[in-house]
C-alpha cells in the first residue's frame, strides 16, 4: 500500500519539476483538473489509470519512485551520454585492433560504439 501524503508530494515534485500548473499538468497527461486536485489534496487516492497516463506522458518518472520513492527522478535510464570519440580519449575497449580490422575488411567505417552495463545503464561513443 502507498503512502498517499508522500505520493503527494512525489507528485508535485513532478509538476514543479516540469513547470506545470495542477491544471497544465491535468491537460497533459489527459484527466480533470479535479482529479489533480482531490489527489493533491489527499481526498482521493491516485487510481491505476491516472498513475499509467503520468508514466506515459512523462517518461522520466520512474514507476517504483513514484509509488514508494524508490529510485529516483528524474530518471536516467532513458537519458543519452554521448561522448565525442577523439585521438586523445581511450575508449574502454579490450580489443580495439580487432574492431578496426573488422571495419576496414568490410570498407566501413565505424560510426557509434555503445556499451551496455548490467545496472541498465549505457555509455554511447560517437564518432566526431
Amino acid at each position: 500500500m502507498i503512502n498517499n501524503e508522500e505520493f503527494v508530494k512525489r507528485l508535485q515534485k513532478v509538476i514543479d519539476f516540469y513547470g506545470e500548473t495542477a491544471s497544465s499538468f491535468a491537460e497533459k497527461i489527459g484527466v480533470q483538473r479535479s482529479s489533480i486536485s482531490h489527489i493533491l489534496s489527499g481526498r482521493n487516492k491516485p487510481s491505476l489509470d491516472f498513475v499509467l497516463k503520468v508514466l506515459s506522458s512523462f517518461p522520466e518518472v520512474e514507476l517504483y519512485w513514484l509509488m514508494n520513492g524508490k529510485g529516483q527522478f528524474p530518471s536516467q535510464k532513458n537519458k543519452t551520454e554521448v561522448h565525442p570519440v577523439s585521438e586523445d580519449k581511450e575508449l574502454p575497449i579490450k580489443n580495439k585492433t580487432e574492431i578496426s580490422q573488422i571495419s576496414e575488411s568490410d570498407d566501413k567505417t565505424i560510426e557509434r560504439i555503445v556499451i551496455f552495463y548490467n545496472d541498465g545503464t549505457f555509455k554511447n561513443f560517437e564518432q566526431s
